[in-house]
């Protein structure tokens, strides 16, 4: 099967959009395939999983942001760089990695998570 590309880099971004701005049953019952695979060590597997979390982090820290900085697309899979800005000025860069099915909807997903620095060695930003 071919993958479009393109779609599922739009679909991964609204997906992820959609749910970490507090509407995460709207981005599963949309986006989701018939399963759901979590690789996240603090979200379990399922899609009522995945919602319950992100409803949950919703009520907890409203008012955060995300920018999407670069998405990259390659057969099955989409990888996001992000940038969350969260109440009190926290920030972090995410890479984000989500699998899709053949009818172009996402099963899968594994992440890494790490605050900014205020510094780097080499100068350069995490983006």
């Amino acid at each position: 099967m071919t993958h479009d590309l393109d779609a599922n880099k739009r679909n991964a971004i609204d997906f992820y959009r959609t749910a970490y701005l507090g509407d995460p049953a709207r981005a599963v019952a949309r986006y989701v395939g018939a399963e759901y695979i979590q690789h996240n060590p603090v979200v379990a597997d399922g899609k009522q999983a995945f919602i319950d979390y992100f409803t949950e982090m919703a009520q907890q820290y409203p008012g955060k942001s995300i920018e999407f900085v670069r998405a990259v697309a390659e057969g099955d899979l989409v990888a996001l760089h992000t940038h969350q800005t969260w109440p009190g000025g926290d920030e972090y860069v995410t890479m984000d990695f989500f699998r899709f099915d053949d009818a172009g909807k996402i099963v899968e997903h594994w992440d890494a998570i790490q605050i900014v620095p205020s510094v780097t060695k080499s100068g350069n930003l995490m983006y």
